[in-house]
């Protein structure tokens, strides 16, 4: 048996992954270092653009319960996440270079997976195939796949923070602490701001010169990725409660006005995420501007912010709760193309697709996740034919169809039980 997957991003490379271990070859194609869009800095595969933070590992988390049920069906990303991760307090953050370098070698040692590294430019709907193309999909493929959709494509876009050298940050001006540790250590720099120094800082935002995107004419941001330019014009308070909040980031007694964080990028502590700071600013705009914080008056921006389009199907009506296509029973379609956002979303969504597609191939019966496990709540989601206009989803308790009474803490008790026995019973089957 045999299928394909397009792309080897964290979501096609789970896919091929999870096909593999279930005895189907798996062509996967995957277009770098033939062609690469700017975004991508390497040939790798499962590259991460933006943060390198999977976000919250607490189980009590709609994330953290993502992660877990995925530990549960043996994820590959997963499993490069915990090998790779680096201190970043409650969240789970990876070395970036190491956690992509993993997988690339897990995928290309596989030896039920053919890598070809060659541009997808039509899907053969006679094929089965996994897309897996990405949000950053675009030209024949991304016609091809419209034409699949009856041209049902939406789109956003999408910004990156800057990461800094960590020997330029002025430590005069710094400390290490998470936020609401009793104590002042922990796992990010934290770059404080007094009132006069924070409006300074917020006038230069506001007076900073955007890069020229001309394919902009209505601009549409994910609101998780806004860029931090654009919250400030909603208003001078806007930082002060996003990412740039001073509250639990107390120093020596001392609540800062404002405050910058930063989050170590890689294992061997020489680079630092911006925060937050995501943006489409001109790369002399974004010195400018960092260069106010007291603590970055010195700093070297290694890889700074850029803002790229994100494309995304409508996939109510077009894709089922398998992430499969209702008029082309042989495709599935996973990562943030399909409508999920995120990074573990992205991988579970490869992860469940894969499942799916493998069944498909062995004509077994149908089997799928209860919709209050977070997987199978995301494939409801994406799927819903009561939505007219599918929004990028996060991970969240609120898709949950359950209902039940109670407290928060009870509530959320019981979600996290009921979907980890959900996923270990499902586990036994597939």
């Amino acid at each position: 048996m045999k299928a394909r997957v397009i792309g080897a991003g964290l979501a096609g490379c789970e896919a091929a992954y999870q096909l593999a271990k279930r005895g189907i070859h798996v062509d996967l194609y995957e277009q770098k270092p033939v062609k690469r869009h700017a975004a991508f800095k390497t040939d790798k595969f499962a590259e991460l653009i933006c943060s390198n933070s999977l976000r919250s590992d607490d189980l009590y988390n709609a994330v953290g319960l993502l992660k877990e049920e995925m530990r549960i069906l043996d994820s590959l990303i997963m499993s490069a996440a915990d090998k790779y991760r680096i201190p970043a307090g409650k969240s789970l953050a990876v070395d970036r270079t190491g956690f992509s370098e993993y997988i690339t070698e897990q995928i290309e040692k596989n030896e039920n997976i053919d890598v070809i590294h060659e541009e997808i430019t039509q899907i053969d709907p006679d094929i089965p195939t996994i897309i897996a193309a990405g949000p950053l999909c675009e030209g024949k493929l991304a016609e091809s796949l419209g034409t699949l959709c009856g041209n049902s494509f939406l789109h956003f876009y999408d910004a990156v923070s800057p990461i800094v050298e960590k020997d330029s940050i002025d430590f005069s001006h710094a400390y290490y602490k998470s936020r609401y540790d009793d104590e002042n250590t922990g796992d990010y720099i934290n770059c404080p701001l007094t009132k006069e120094e924070f409006e300074e800082f917020y006038r230069s935002i506001i007076e900073a010169k955007k890069i020229d995107v001309h394919d902009i004419d209505d601009e549409k941001y994910f609101e998780g990725c806004m860029p931090f330019e654009e919250m400030a014009r909603r208003g001078i308070k806007t930082l002060l409660f996003g990412p740039m909040k001073p509250v639990g980031l107390e120093h020596e007694g001392v609540r800062p006005y404002a405050v910058v964080q930063l989050r170590k990028d890689n294992a061997i502590d020489t680079l630092y995420n911006v925060v937050g700071f995501q943006t489409h600013l001109t790369f002399k705009a974004q010195e400018e501007v960092l260069k106010k914080v007291p603590a970055l008056h010195d700093v070297h921006i290694v890889r700074y912010g850029v803002m790229h389009r994100n494309t995304y199907v409508n996939s109510p009506g077009i894709i089922n709760s398998r992430y499969q296509f209702i008029r082309y029973p042989n495709l599935f379609i996973a990562g943030q193309i399909s409508g999920v956002e995120g990074y573990v979303e992205s991988a579970a969504s490869g992860l469940y697709a894969a499942i799916q597609l493998s069944r498909h191939l062995k004509s077994q019966p149908e089997c799928v996740l209860d919709p209050d496990t977070m997987i199978g709540a995301m494939a409801n989601y994406i799927s819903d034919r009561n939505i007219t206009k599918l929004e990028p989803m996060n991970a969240n308790f609120g898709i949950f169809l359950c209902e039940f009474s109670g407290s928060k803490k009870e509530k959320r008790s019981f979600y996290v039980e009921h979907a980890i026995n959900a996923v270990k019973e499902f586990a036994k089957h597939v």
